[in-house]
């Protein structure tokens, strides 16, 4: 087996261009670091798995900062990055099978003369929002640790934890006998191996005794369920004690605490219009809740994460992990990036936000609640 590949053998084999290649070399993506017999440089088994990472998360959408972020990550080896490409992969392969079906279905309708429903037709989108959004997820959603100790720090001394509305493990303490639950499949395919086992269920029916555990926990995920206060009287019936990540909309002009729902997506306010008070969700369950500060490079890519790096909205493969585009519509969304772009060229973004130049933490409306 060959111990090194020159630059032409590896372009033809990755079928990309040698300019390519030379570029990634010049701005440090993948550095060619063997030698040829003639001293010329060439690719180390090393650097073309490097690269074979780099080419796949391009393919997949990426841009080249976040390609850069992502192989470079110290926490993730060769096999986390396969399992995250797999998990990117099957979740657009199983989109498109669910949209070729319902296109079929409605093709079958139409052509019987049937009328196809409003409803009907948006199931093409897909049902479920997670579905729909999941597939990003272990590229952009990772544990931050100072909310992660955060929430831990609230679990108290429980060693047997029911994680509701789970994803993909995120924020789970390695330390206790957990349990997860998630409705996803998505969600449920892209946990990774050794992590707790996962049931398929919903929040507002969980498959559990009375006081089963110590404590249940729901991480930034509350919105998403059909019945919020329900799902939380849930938690408090299979356990003991509750810790629960949410948002806070009770304060007056409350999207107003985020330049990006202040300046460029009012249509956030509606996203939670219907969504409980701060102040309901707690006395379901008798919660106190405290603040919960989102740091400035905050690992976790989630809506408020990159209130100190606005450029990140601009990607699109940062969007799909958020639920928010989601559900404002393409319309607004396209907007909002467009005038995020318009603003951080003209210099009038940071003008108009250079309080935040050295803020640390944000208050940007993320509540603890512990009961």
């Amino acid at each position: 087996m060959e111990d090194h590949w020159t630059v032409g053998r590896v372009a033809e084999l990755a079928g990309v261009s040698v300019r390519t290649l030379h570029h990634y070399d010049e701005i440090g993506l993948v550095r060619p670091s063997a030698r040829t017999a003639a001293g010329y440089r060439a690719y180390s088994a090393g650097d073309v798995e490097r690269l074979r990472e780099v080419l796949a998360y391009r393919r997949l959408g990426f841009g080249l900062r976040e390609v850069a972020e992502l192989v470079g990550d110290p926490s993730t080896d060769a096999i986390a990055h396969l399992r995250r490409l797999r998990g990117l992969l099957m979740e657009r392969r199983d989109r498109a099978d669910a949209m070729v079906a319902a296109i079929d279905r409605e093709l079958e309708a139409r052509a019987k003369g049937l009328k196809v429903t409003p409803q009907e037709q948006l199931e093409m989108l897909g049902a479920r929002l997670y579905d729909a959004i999941g597939g990003a997820y272990t590229a952009t959603r990772r544990t931050e640790p100072r909310i992660a100790a955060q929430i831990w720090d609230a679990l108290g001394d429980a060693q047997t934890v029911l994680n509701v509305g789970a994803g993909t493990g995120s924020y789970e303490p390695p330390d206790r006998e957990v349990t997860a639950v998630e409705p996803s499949a998505v969600m449920r395919g892209q946990r990774p191996a050794g992590s707790a086992p996962c049931v398929a269920a919903a929040a507002e029916s969980l498959p559990f005794e009375d006081q089963s555990f110590e404590v249940a926990m729901a991480v930034s995920t509350v919105h998403h369920w059909r019945d919020p206060i329900a799902g939380l009287r849930e938690m408090r019936r299979v356990a003991r004690r509750v810790v629960v990540l949410t948002f806070d909309t009770d304060e007056p002009r409350w999207q107003d605490r985020f330049w990006l729902t202040r300046d460029y997506l009012p249509e956030f306010a509606a996203v939670l219009a219907e969504f409980p008070s701060l102040a309901g969700m707690a006395d379901a369950i008798g919660a106190r809740a405290e603040p919960v500060p989102v740091p400035w490079d905050c690992a976790d890519g989630l809506f408020e994460a990159y209130w100190r790096r606005p450029g990140a909205y601009l990607e699109d493969h940062v969007r799909r992990a958020m639920s928010v585009w989601t559900r404002v519509g393409p319309e607004a969304e396209q907007r909002a990036v467009r005038s995020l772009s318009d603003d951080l060229d003209s210099g009038r973004w940071a003008e108009r936000n250079s309080d935040l130049a050295h803020v640390d933490a944000a208050d940007l409306g993320l509540r603890l609640l512990i009961a």
